[in-house]
């Protein structure tokens, strides 16, 4: 009684103290309540306590529910008896109570039945246990109808703490009960106000898709009471509830089954077809609309094999969805762009038309149908594309409406993009060509809307408009110079050029263009940010994809280069948009011969070098206390252009001369992450491009590195050394310096990593420490194998997989899985016996920390990861291995997993042992991993057996 009484406490301080902290206090306290034993017995006296009120009935329903769910097995065996006794009746107390409570309770009963196998039901198992309790109590039919309807739904809750074998068998209970549970609401139907719960309860068990003949479901009652709700004024949601669940139960895949489902399918379509006038119905109650016209969306999804045949009957089918595709609000339009995208799959993709034979009988089908869809797609082209428009009031919106717009922009070109791959991309041009021409002409400068949309849906498919369009392209870039320069159609016009700069590049026409495109982009640059982003990355685009045509305008091109990325004038160029200026110049640069190159390589650089320098020359107490973005700024577009120039002699030869420049920011800067990250990049891009041309600065770099890193552990030193290793690790001429340098490097970051805290602290550092690791066994492993320091990793690998961090541990598990694959190359073979030396010892307790993560120590999100490094050790050890799982799993207690679960895992390694393939043992490997995290109890249980933080290291002799 004093725990109930400290309960109610707690909820009425919960809900009615005003102090947070007071109610914080009260919400921890219950959430830890839930998870006792005790818990059990207070929420069911709290439920049988007429007294309780409406807060306390709600919290001890939801807990009893919890309870039911995740912590059954707490109960002794004989507790199933006296549980269900309590719910059944609390069930019927409540059937005329808050819905809340009587929903948490059904969910409850549902549960337990997840739980307990039929046969303690009695005969018929809990479907036959609810058809007596409602034939023995006809007043509390609501309630069991409700139960009814949740017990099929939890066959796919994963919440509910069962075993895979368990949650199959109440799978295959509930297929056997089907046709009980089907009658007891067929039986329900007379009573009018039922119908609802009982259409509800069948569009659930219908879910199920236990197969049901098609022709019997055609003529069974409850799915002529649905389809004969369609004709009432006001629709009813679980009549179409059950009227989408039957279109989904009758799709199919195989052709062969088409005949089986049509009994069913004739029965649901011409009901369907009936309700198309009502789309367009202005008296039609909104949510009705929308009802409708997610069945035919439906319909259009579930049948789009049978629709692709072009048959009279589809195509009616088609031009019902066209009209649902028209409807105004794009939620209800939005419902068939799955239908268009799946259909135009169906029409390209070759393997629809396998049964054809031939190529010649493959490509006259296949033009057939094309030809049959094309005005259909036309249509829809054109009903699309007018959705795009920026809505009158769009400045006014919030910024989660400004960004739902964009959103339904994106979702309307991939649309466009379905229409261009079955039109083709000239004809899906012409029609929004011919928008576009008449939105100039109709609004002129007054309303820029219609032509922006018109450009944006040109911009959709720039990716299928073939390069020699010589017929609308040209009038096209000839009209885009004409617009007004409104911000947002400034923006568009702007991300249209880009978008076509391929075929700027193509067409013969296309230099004439490129100057008032240009001017077009100077002026985009000039608005406002969000031109300036636009015209930035259209510039980029251009030289990107016209950079031969563009070599002999590099004065004009470093023009604007120079005044966007020093911000002179109006440009509104960020920082971060100047980065495709960069790159845009850097490409250019690439086509120059190398003598031309270096030149325009150093006029690149200048204007990110003069600022590095002039902080520079006010000595190091300035550079130090600048902010990190003032340098930083200049040194990402150094980094993208030692990317982008492709040059390798000449970024070399720059490099070199900047070496001054970069030594005094990493001397003075070591603290500074940020920065030590910008320059890292930058030199990694640039020993990326010039590879070996880079060989006397990349030494005198990583002997900096060295000593920087003693001084302070920046993860981005490692990174830079991953790539040095990936294209010197082979070079014979550099085996001392890299070896020198993956030991410093290792040892000081191995004598950092010493406990799991260490790992949690800094998993940047580990996850860049293990990436090089795999990088030297990949690319040296001739220098890394023997090397004291390969003892070290893999001990400091056993430490650490379990360490929360995603990226950190997926690089752990990586590196152990190319430790124990790398007898699988021809390289790393010879190194064999050196790993064997290290792993055998370390075996049995690799195992048991591989196995803990798998069954709970990480994530289930990182299921794969981990399975495919104990799949690797299990290849690499053989019998070995397998002992040491044996013995792993032997410490965990039979309450936690059975001999037979066990068992199944095993011989699933074992196949993996044997070569088998991947696949074909992952789902023991993977329900042993669900039965071990079935609820928190269990997953305390297994971890405590495991021990997955308790590593004993072997001695490195």
């Amino acid at each position: 009684m004093e725990l109930q009484n400290t309960v109610k406490e707690a909820l009425n301080a919960l809900y009615h103290h005003p102090d947070d902290a007071v109610r914080m206090q009260a919400d921890r306290w219950l959430q830890d309540f839930q998870r006792t034993i005790d818990a059990w017995q207070v929420a069911d006296n709290l439920l049988h306590d007429t007294a309780s009120n409406i807060e306390t009935l709600i919290f001890c329903s939801q807990t009893l529910r919890s309870k039911v769910q995740r912590d059954f097995e707490e109960l002794p065996s004989e507790a199933f008896r006296p549980l269900r006794v309590s719910l059944n009746t609390l069930l019927k107390s409540f059937h005329k109570g808050p819905p809340k409570v009587r929903t948490q309770i059904s969910l409850a009963v549902a549960a337990l039945a997840v739980h307990v196998p039929a046969e303690d039901w009695g005969d018929g198992g809990i479907v036959t246990w609810i058809r007596d309790e409602m034939s023995s109590h006809p007043e509390f039919i609501p309630s069991f109808l409700e139960l009814l309807r949740v017990l099929p739904e939890e066959v796919f809750n994963y919440k509910i703490a069962v075993r895979p074998d368990r949650r199959r068998n109440f799978e295959d209970e509930l297929a056997s009960g089907m046709e009980t549970a089907l009658n007891v609401l067929t039986a329900c139907l007379n009573v009018n106000e039922l119908s609802e719960q009982v259409l509800e309860g069948f569009a659930s068990w219908l879910r199920l898709r236990h197969r049901i003949p098609a022709s019997a479901l055609a003529s069974h009652p409850l799915v002529l009471s649905a389809l004969s709700s369609l004709n009432s004024d006001i629709l009813s949601e679980a009549a179409v509830n059950v009227i989408s669940e039957l279109i989904h139960y009758t799709a199919v895949r195989n052709p062969d089954e088409v005949a089986s489902q049509m009994p069913l399918i004739q029965a649901i379509v011409p009901r369907i077809m009936n309700l198309k006038a009502q789309l367009r119905d202005p008296s039609k109650d909104e949510e009705d609309v929308k009802a409708i016209a997610r069945l035919f969306a439906d319909m259009g999804d579930a049948y789009v094999e049978l629709i692709a045949n072009g048959s009279d009957e589809s195509m009616l089918i088609v031009q019902a969805l066209l009209e649902v595709a028209s409807h105004p609000e794009f939620d209800i339009a939005s419902m068939t762009f799955n239908f268009w995208h799946s259909l135009q799959l169906m029409l390209i993709e070759r393997n629809s038309y396998v049964a054809y034979g031939s190529e010649a009988s493959v490509e006259a089908e296949r033009s057939r149908l094309l030809q049959v869809f094309r005005s259909s797609y036309e249509s829809l082209v054109s009903l699309v594309s007018v959705k795009v428009g920026y809505p009158q009031d769009y400045a006014d919106l919030s910024r989660e409406d400004q960004k739902d717009f964009k959103q339904t922009r994106y979702a309307i070109a991939d649309v466009l993009i379905d229409a261009a791959l079955v039109l083709g991309g000239d004809a899906t041009l012409r029609i929004l060509y011919m928008k576009l021409v008449e939105a100039v002409s109709n609004c002129g400068q007054t309303d820029w809307r219609p032509a922006e949309a018109a450009l944006y849906s040109i911009r959709a498919i720039s990716d299928f408009v073939p390069t020699v369009d010589g017929e609308v392209m040209p009038q096209i870039m000839s009209l885009l110079p004409k617009l007004p320069h409104q911000p947002q159609l400034l923006q568009t016009v702007c991300l249209v050029i880009g978008a076509y700069a391929k075929w700027l590049d193509g067409a013969p026409s296309g230099l004439s263009f490129l100057p008032p495109l240009i001017d077009i982009l100077v002026s985009g640059m000039s608005i406002s940010e969000e031109t300036a982003a636009a015209a930035a990355l259209a510039f980029r685009h251009i030289c990107d994809d016209c950079k031969k045509k563009l070599c002999g305008s590099l004065d004009g091109l470093f023009q604007i280069y120079q005044r966007a990325v020093i911000g002179e004038g109006s440009f509104k160029v960020s920082a971060d948009d100047s980065l495709n200026l960069v790159e845009a110049l850097s490409v250019v640069i690439t086509e120059l011969p190398s003598e031309h190159a270096k030149k325009g390589l150093e006029a690149l650089c200048s204007p990110a070098v003069a600022p590095l320098q002039d902080i520079i020359s006010q000595g190091p107490v300035v550079l130090g206390q600048r902010p990190a973005r003032d340098l930083t700024v200049h040194i990402d577009r150094l980094a993208n252009i030692f990317r982008y120039v492709n040059h390798p002699e000449a970024v070399a030869d720059a490099v070199q001369r900047l070496w001054p420049i970069f030594k005094a920011i990493f001397d003075t800067r070591l603290w500074d992450m940020r920065t030590m990250e910008s320059l890292c990049r930058a030199c990694k891009n640039a020993v990326r491009t010039s590879k070996t041309f880079m060989g006397v600065t990349v030494g005198v770099m990583l002997e900096e590195i060295q000593v920087l890193y003693k001084q302070q552990q920046q993860p981005c030193f490692l990174y830079l050394s991953s790539e040095v290793i990936k294209i010197f690790g082979s070079d014979p001429s550099c085996t001392n310096y890299l070896k020198i340098l993956i030991e410093s490097l290792f040892n000081h970051t191995t004598f950092m990593l010493t406990k799991a805290q260490d790992f949690t602290a800094r998993p940047d550092l580990v996850d860049d420490c293990f990436l090089l690791a795999s990088r030297c066994i990949r690319y040296c492993p001739q220098l890394f194998f023997p090397s004291p320091v390969f003892p070290c990793l893999v001990d400091c690998s056993m430490i650490g997989f379990t360490v929360p961090h995603r990226e950190a541990s997926k690089s752990i598990l990586n590196f152990l899985s190319d430790v124990f694959d790398v007898a699988n190359t021809s390289q790393g073979k010879p190194y064999a016996s050196i790993r064997d030396n290290i792993i055998i010892p370390r075996g049995a307790v690799l195992t048991r920390i591989l196995i803990a993560a798998l069954t709970g120590a990480l994530p289930s999100s990182r299921l794969e990861t981990v399975t495919y490094a104990l799949l690797a050790l299990t290849r690499a050890y053989g019998v070995k291995a397998l002992e040491w799982a044996k013995d792993s799993l032997c410490l965990i207690p039979p309450n936690a997993v059975t001999e037979i679960e066990r068992s199944r895992f095993l011989h699933a390694l074992s196949e993996a042992a044997s070569g088998g393939p991947v696949n074909g043992v992952m789902i023991p490997i993977e329900e042993l991993s669900e039965v071990c995290r079935r609820n928190g109890s269990v997953q305390d249980i297994v971890q405590g057996a495991l021990r997955p933080l308790e590593v004993n290291i072997v001695p490195v002799s």
